[in-house]
């Protein structure tokens, strides 16, 4: 039997710095190849964007990332792995909808569907109602989409928010009634249903916000027809393609890691590792991990570096198995009650501790480990750094840990 390759954490942490673009050698010159690098970035909280771009640029800073977003479409909103919403390169797009979208989808609209026929609004009412949204979007923003469906509108400012839809279709705002007889029982505008599902279905797109990057505010443009529902072949080929990627940026990982990255089952993961020809190899608690065929060659270390990372970071969130860059110690300071991950301090590929923005501005942070002098040094380094990148910009995670909460008190 020929031995498995084994990876140290050492050897996983390199591939980290250099393949998530966060060692100084290894900065990304364009938004586009951060975002590639990262396979897609959390865009729940909008400011995770433009934030974890920005750590990877040779030239920090949002410009380049609202061009890649607003101007170019080089980059995408999709909701996908984990019903949650992502920025993913324009090409990867009709990967992550055939692997998964797809079928969150047609879930969601299932679902929507029961619950307005409860409240006495049929397929047919529903119908009408996306008809009059999409006729809204047409008339405000007509050029929005090119016919490969990836170009950005050429008004970038142009669509309509939901408020603004709700005043244009009124049955936007009437109300149904959700989870009847569960504890969770509320009433819901039919829009935040509605705009939902068409969002997760691609047929209605996000576009600028209203106010800065750091806004949830999106005006909404029309999206390309909504694809036909994928074969089994066609969700398989696109689960090996988008596991082949994430393997190439992530591995090696344990099935368990993939499984909780996309929120696929577990057969549907081991099928994918398969069809990658994925090999198996020992991590150094001996658990089993995963890399590409070609990618068992190690990775050369590179010179120690520092980066505060975002609420969300695709790094810090990368992982269901974090004990290698995360120590358990410090979870229940830098970890919300649903496992997210708040801002981090990085200092050669583990995290050291979290920062926060105060309310005046200042960018502050406080270690849970004590590195050195030289890793107080570099981290102060980038404190300054983003300070000033942010400016007169506020920055509060969606999902607030102990730590951040401390440090703007």
């Amino acid at each position: 039997m020929v031995a498995r390759a084994r990876f140290d954490d050492d050897q996983r942490r390199a591939r980290l710095a250099v393949r998530h673009c966060l060692a100084p050698g290894a900065r990304a010159d364009r938004a586009e190849r951060a975002v590639d690098a990262l396979v897609a970035v959390h865009a729940t909280d909008p400011a995770t964007v433009f934030l974890a771009v920005s750590a990877r640029l040779a030239v920090p800073g949002v410009a380049d990332t609202e061009r890649a977003l607003y101007r170019d479409g080089t980059v995408l909103r999709r909701h996908g792995m984990r019903n949650t919403l992502f920025v993913v390169p324009a090409e990867l797009a009709p990967v992550v909808h055939a692997s998964t979208t797809a079928k969150l989808a047609a879930r969601e609209r299932a679902r929507m569907l029961k619950d307005f026929a409860a409240s006495g609004r049929d397929a047919a009412w529903t119908a009408r109602i996306e008809a009059a949204v999409r006729s809204a979007l047409a008339d405000a923003a007509p050029d929005a989409l090119a016919p490969d469906a990836t170009a950005a509108a050429p008004d970038p400012e142009a669509g309509l928010t939901g408020s603004q839809l709700s005043e244009l279709v009124p049955e936007l705002r009437e109300g149904i009634d959700y989870g009847v007889g569960t504890s969770y029982q509320a009433t819901q505008p039919v829009g935040m249903r509605l705009l939902r599902v068409l969002g997760i279905e691609g047929s209605m797109v996000r576009r600028r916000p209203v106010g800065s990057w750091t806004s949830s505010r999106h005006r909404w443009v029309p999206g390309p027809p909504v694809a036909a529902a994928p074969s089994a072949a066609e969700r398989n080929g696109a689960q090996a393609e988008l596991t082949r990627k994430w393997l190439a940026a992530y591995g090696p990982a344990t099935e368990a890691d993939l499984v909780w990255w996309t929120g696929w089952g577990v057969r549907e993961v081991r099928a994918a590792l398969a069809a990658c020809a994925a090999v198996e190899v020992e991590l150094a608690d001996g658990s089993a991990g995963f890399v590409l065929p070609d990618d068992l060659e190690p990775v050369a270390a590179p010179a120690p570096w520092a980066a505060l990372l975002p609420a969300l970071d695709p790094t810090a969130m990368g992982w269901k198995q974090r004990d290698w860059y995360l120590s358990p110690e410090h979870h229940a300071a830098l970890v919300d009650r649903t496992g997210n991950l708040g801002p981090t301090v990085w200092w050669d590929g583990r995290v050291i501790g979290g920062w926060a923005q105060r309310p005046d501005g200042d960018v502050v942070f406080e270690l849970l480990t004590d590195p050195g002098a030289a890793a107080r040094k570099a981290v102060t380094a980038e404190a300054d750094a983003l300070r000033d990148l942010l400016a007169d910009t506020r920055v509060t995670p969606r999902f607030r840990t102990p730590l951040e909460r401390r440090l703007t008190s």
